[in-house]
């Protein structure tokens, strides 16, 4: 194991030797210099995590000190010492971009624990970049086909401002990938980005979770909870199928909307939010309203920006890119070395018509992934409803010429779960339904007797 760096700046050479000897009692590997110029020539070779610098050196004071650091290691951690007398020049340090501080005389111990904080918050601050590099691998919007091509440009445009988007595409379409890449093309990127699906809480248990609650407010509530707007304050809140708000709870998000406040289920305390909000839906708003179900001053509210997002079937020529995404930044392709898909697999995937969309597509690709044997994904490690030649013959929702209606919906419910391998999660996310609804049919489906050839559930495929 590779052990911590220090640079210890310092003008005297024997405070300096002592420094670095209490590190080296610790566990760090520790050089010391007692000249700027001498500790700048040895940052490139040695590579500190932290720099113990002396905040009054001889030409050189401590804001110096840091901005001459900072210009070669970025990423270093700077602790600064200074005599009682000379306060000033740590508080100049710190606004250069100093950590902390100590005053002398230095305790080892002390400095030791000092510079410990130091690199812990370094450390924090990597797993903090590397997350968010995650997430905009995770949003990254794939494609060259001139639908997305266009609505990339328009997103592109739309993203730094504060305008309200309402997201439009089918379940899988990826919604979701667009409201975080508003986010992340936004001056609001460095706050939360906070996610909450209307579809899948009671009315007050997703009134409760986006208003938040005060003590009481609920039999079993005994401490306050803010709400997941409170959350996002500073950031953003994507609404995901934002036309199954309940009519109570969208009257309170035109509140928030219009005039930035809120107040908690059961409280009267008036709370200021800056949020930017970004609807997604596979819904006809427009349909919803002339139904009665959707507010038409809440669909202007959220319709600032309007995003269409198109089906995969409409953008096919996508799936290479896509694919090639979905495998570099897959852990198990790279642990497989699988780099690439062989003609005859492209084929299947591309007469398949997706309804699931680019989140079916991704489980499909995971599932090629696990039982692929070759470096590439061959036809035969693809699911079996896309080795039949797409969806006309094996698609999730093909009717059933006289079938019932009960029968109709088995059927898309066991061919979803067989092309997802048996998750209940993914099945219930591309039908639009609860995945308590799922467990529920299948639980009838087996207590009520399958027929023979719903092999799903003979195999009891476990729940995810």
């Amino acid at each position: 194991m590779s052990r911590d760096r220090i640079l210890v700046i310092d003008a005297n050479p024997l405070e300096g030797a002592s420094l670095r000897a209490a590190l080296f009692e610790r566990g760090f590997d520790a050089v010391e210099a007692s000249t700027a110029d001498g500790a700048i020539a040895l940052v490139p070779t040695f590579g500190p995590g932290a720099v113990l610098a002396d905040a009054t050196l001889p030409g050189c004071d401590g804001a110096a000190m840091v901005e001459r650091l900072r210009a070669v290691r970025s990423d270093a951690s700077v602790v600064v010492s200074t005599p009682p007398d000379r306060i000033d020049a740590a508080v100049a340090a710190m606004r250069a971009g100093a950590e902390s501080y100590l005053v002398r005389p230095l305790d080892p111990a002390q400095t030791v624990i000092v510079v410990e904080k130091a690199l812990e918050r370094r450390r924090l601050r990597s797993d903090r970049a590397a997350l968010r590099e995650r997430v905009r691998e995770r949003a990254a919007i794939v494609g060259t086909s001139p639908e997305l091509t266009a609505l990339v440009e328009v997103l592109r445009r739309v993203a730094p401002t504060k305008a309200t988007v309402l997201v439009q595409g089918e379940v899988g379409a990826g919604k979701a990938h667009v409201a975080q890449a508003l986010h992340e093309g936004s001056p609001r990127r460095d706050h939360p980005f906070v996610r909450v699906n209307c579809a899948a809480r009671s009315e007050a248990l997703l009134e409760a979770e986006l208003f938040g609650h005060e003590a009481g407010a609920f039999g079993d509530s005994e401490q306050r909870r803010p709400g997941r707007l409170e959350e996002a304050d500073g950031g953003t809140l994507y609404l995901d199928e934002v036309g199954r708000l309940p009519a109570s709870v969208q009257v309170r998000l035109l509140r928030v909307l219009q005039q930035g406040e809120l107040e908690r289920v059961g409280g009267r305390e008036t709370i200021r939010v800056d949020v930017r909000v970004v609807a997604g839906t596979q819904r006809d708003l427009a349909e919803e309203i002339r139904a009665g179900t959707f507010r038409d001053d809440l669909y202007y509210r959220l319709n600032v920006v309007s995003l269409a997002l198109p089906p995969l079937r409409a953008r096919k020529s996508d799936i290479p890119a896509l694919i090639a995404h979905l495998l570099a930044t897959s852990p198990a392709a790279a642990a497989k070395r699988i780099t690439g898909v062989t003609p005859g697999a492209l084929s299947a995937l591309f007469g398949y018509d997706w309804p699931g969309n680019v989140r079916e597509l991704a489980s499909v690709v995971e599932r090629a992934v696990a039982v692929a044997r070759g470096t590439e994904l061959a036809a035969e490690d693809l699911s079996p409803v896309l080795q039949g030649g797409g969806a006309e013959d094996a698609g999730v929702m093909a009717l059933i010429p006289g079938a019932s209606l009960f029968e109709i919906e088995r059927e898309a419910i066991l061919r979803t779960l067989e092309q997802v391998g048996g998750s209940t999660a993914r099945a219930a996310e591309i039908l639009g339904v609860s995945v308590r609804k799922i467990q529920y049919r299948l639980k009838e489906y087996r207590t009520g007797g399958a027929p023979h050839d719903a092999a799903i559930i003979a195999l009891d495929l476990p729940r995810r």
